[in-house]
């Protein structure tokens, strides 16, 4: 089970072809989707779980928590409307686009996928790109 759940005046317009979109994720990568919320939130409230649980005193656009039992997902991910807005802007993309880069990005670290080094970097974005296909063939 997919939910949305919001820490501010922000609502997802396409909830359903998100969580279908997300579901289809899951298993094209061959696991199973179990309980995962993503909570849409500020800078502040990401600032403060970023510094609370992860030593990192710093601005960031999600933070994701896993409890995977075995191929199983489960996981709550953090995301900050905020800086979606200001990396879009950045990155010169549009906000929903960027959005669904973020979310996505979020299973897809539950899925294990890591981007810590170039390599790492490289492959995830790789998959957020097939990813965003699909969505937007969808769309």
């Amino acid at each position: 089970m997919i939910s949305f759940n919001y820490e501010l005046e922000f609502k997802l317009t396409n909830k359903e072809v998100l969580s279908d979109w997300i579901s289809s994720v899951i298993s094209s990568e061959g696991l199973k989707e179990g309980v995962i919320n993503y909570i849409f939130a500020d800078d502040d409230y990401l600032h403060k779980l970023n510094v609370e649980f992860l030593n990192h005193d710093t601005l960031t656009d999600i933070i994701s928590f896993d409890y995977k039992v075995g191929k199983e997902l489960h996981g709550d991910i953090f995301i900050s409307v905020e800086r979606v807005i200001e990396n879009a802007k950045e990155f010169d993309v549009d906000f929903d686009d960027e959005l669904n880069r973020v979310v996505v990005h979020g299973i897809l670290h539950f899925c294990g996928y890591k981007d810590k080094t170039d390599e790492q970097k490289n492959l995830m974005r790789e998959k957020e790109n097939l990813y965003l296909g699909e969505l937007n063939q969808k769309s």
